[in-house]
């Protein structure tokens, strides 16, 4: 009981102290309490100098939460991922969708209970170790600027489907500069633009989903009436394959079949990338302990129906020996496993819908590229991790160093005028991707540690306003999951033989994001915060 105390009267330095959970302590709903001084500080809704403004209208972060982060993976990479089975496919996202809502759900308990602007790396510094969220908050800020260029260069390259006489680096200059103006108006102005993209996602892959489904059952031209017929004919489980050059090979039997799932698993892994976008903008949203929870909330609702809906009617209406799939560039509606069921059930045209479809998908992305790679590096600024000026904000709370340096990062694309260049871009892209996995996991750990806190403070669950029936126990086994499938997601590069390349883009994000964290430490001679020690007050939510 005196441990539980210590924790409510923690931080008294003049004689106020910070009320027990659910007492009425007369701050106005919506702010946060400052146990040091009894002031509302800038982690509430009163925003101090160079600060964020919880700007973000609820319906925009609802939105943003359920398609918000869906982008072309669904679409189009669904279409690699059947050629390994329908089975294989409906297992390797289910068990990632699992994990993808164990992460949010502990961020949501975090954002609910303890709300900061900080972005991800804020958790981690305050937990941790100051080194630990050094090296989260640079891997993310990295991942999305370096996929910004390459999310505008896909818009390009969809345009060149009607017009290919207009050069790629036209059209990566025009939503390049329409994107930067949308991110440095208003967060508002972001969060309307994304709230209709967002509405136009989920439109689009509810169509797909409902054509899917009625073609399956017999409602396309062709009348024919599929079922479930291809679970069984050719199957539901392909053998693992993997090629280089003119060398190939088929695992056969048990093991194939696994590898099959694995390999699932693993493009559903880099599918759900994103998803954790809604954390970003938890520090920019009113009132975080009722939205938190509700955004947080409808993820299931995405994971359920868009992913795992889409994946089990694509296994309904398309064959996993179709020869289409995979066959044509990923960039285009061609490419799309939906299109593919509908040309099989002799509906044409369907492919240029999807391609303009396709463009909203590409530009969102690239939008909220730049919206996360601002807020990232702001964190690390305000956290004495980055150039200072990077925390400046303009009197609508919009930080426009921040947005300018990560919009800089847009000239890469052009990098793909030439070949050679536009290989070597590819190559730096996948460097990049394990950086999401690995954000999962400073999610995990972060939260880990904090429930270690309260347990060794003495802080009971029930002092937090949103909690999980999946937590804490989920987040171990999370944890051990996602690392998994991080150590062993470049297996493909030692079949059928070893290839270097494969290796270093599967694997060097690793080495990366560790040398930051012993870098920092050595650099600034950081301490694991110990569980006694951490700050499980300030900001704290307390009604």
């Amino acid at each position: 009981m005196a441990s539980k105390l210590n924790f409510f009267n923690k931080g008294k330095a003049d004689e106020k102290t910070t009320p027990a959970y659910g007492q009425d302590d007369g701050i106005e709903r919506g702010a946060s309490y400052n146990s040091s001084d009894g002031r509302i500080d800038e982690d509430g809704e009163g925003e101090g100098p160079d600060d964020l403004h919880r700007a973000m209208k609820p319906r925009q972060l609802n939105m943003m939460a359920i398609a918000g982060a869906i982008g072309t993976g669904l679409i189009i990479g669904t279409g690699t991922s059947l050629k390994l089975g329908p089975g294989s496919l409906l297992i390797g996202y289910l068990i990632m969708g699992i994990i993808v809502y164990i992460v949010m759900v502990a961020l949501g308990e975090m954002g609910a209970w303890l709300p900061h602007k900080k972005s991800f790396s804020g958790y981690a510094t305050r937990f941790v170790d100051p080194a630990f969220g050094f090296a989260t908050g640079w891997n993310y800020f990295f991942k999305y600027v370096i996929v910004l260029p390459n999310n505008l260069t896909a818009t390009g390259i969809i345009l060149q489907y009607w017009r290919p006489d207009i050069n790629v680096s036209v059209w990566i200059t025009v939503f390049g500069v329409a994107i930067i103006a949308i991110n440095l108006i208003h967060v508002a102005f972001f969060g309307e633009a994304e709230f209709w993209m967002s509405l136009i996602k989920a439109l689009v892959i509810v169509m797909l989903i409902l054509l899917c489904f009625i073609i399956a059952l017999g409602g396309g031209p062709n009348k024919v009436r599929t079922g479930f017929s291809y679970w069984r004919d050719p199957g539901a489980f392909a053998q693992y394959s993997a090629s280089k050059g003119d060398d190939s090979v088929v695992i056969q039997g048990a093991t194939g079949r696994f590898l099959g799932v694995w390999a699932c698993m693993v493009q559903a892994t880099f599918a759900y990338l994103g998803t954790e976008l809604v954390g970003v903008a938890f520090g920019e949203t009113p009132n975080p302990r009722k939205n938190v929870p509700r955004a947080v909330n409808q993820t299931l609702m995405r994971i359920v129906f868009f992913y795992l809906g889409g994946i089990l009617v694509l296994g309904m209406a398309v064959k996993y020996t179709d020869p289409l799939l995979g066959a044509v560039k990923k960039t285009s509606g061609l490419a799309s496993p939906f299109v593919i069921a509908a040309k099989n059930a002799g509906i044409n045209k369907l492919d240029d819908a999807v391609n303009g479809m396709l463009l909203i998908f590409t530009v969102s992305a690239a939008n909220s590229d730049i919206y996360l790679a601002s807020r990232t590096v702001w964190a690390l600024a305000k956290d004495g991790q980055a150039p200072a000026i990077m925390n400046r904000t303009n009197k609508r709370g919009v930080p426009i160093p921040a947005v300018i340096l990560s919009s800089l990062f847009i000239v890469l694309g052009y990098m793909n005028a030439t070949k050679g260049s536009s290989t070597v871009f590819g190559y730096f892209v996948s460097l990049v991707t394990v950086f999401g996995a690995l954000n999962w996991v400073a999610i995990l750990v972060s939260y880990l540690f904090m429930i270690k806190a309260m347990k060794v403070q003495g802080v009971p669950r029930e002092a937090m306003p949103y909690r999980n029936i999946m937590l804490p126990w989920g987040a171990p086994v999370a944890l051990f999951l996602t690392i998994l499938v991080i150590v062993f997601n470049g297996y493909g590069a030692f079949f059928p033989h070893f290839q270097v390349d494969k290796f270093l883009t599967s694997y060097i994000g690793i080495p990366v994001f560790l040398i930051n964290i012993a870098w920092w430490k050595i650099f600034k001679k950081t301490k694991r915060v110990r569980p006694e020690e951490a700050d499980l007050v300030t900001g704290r939510r307390t009604f």
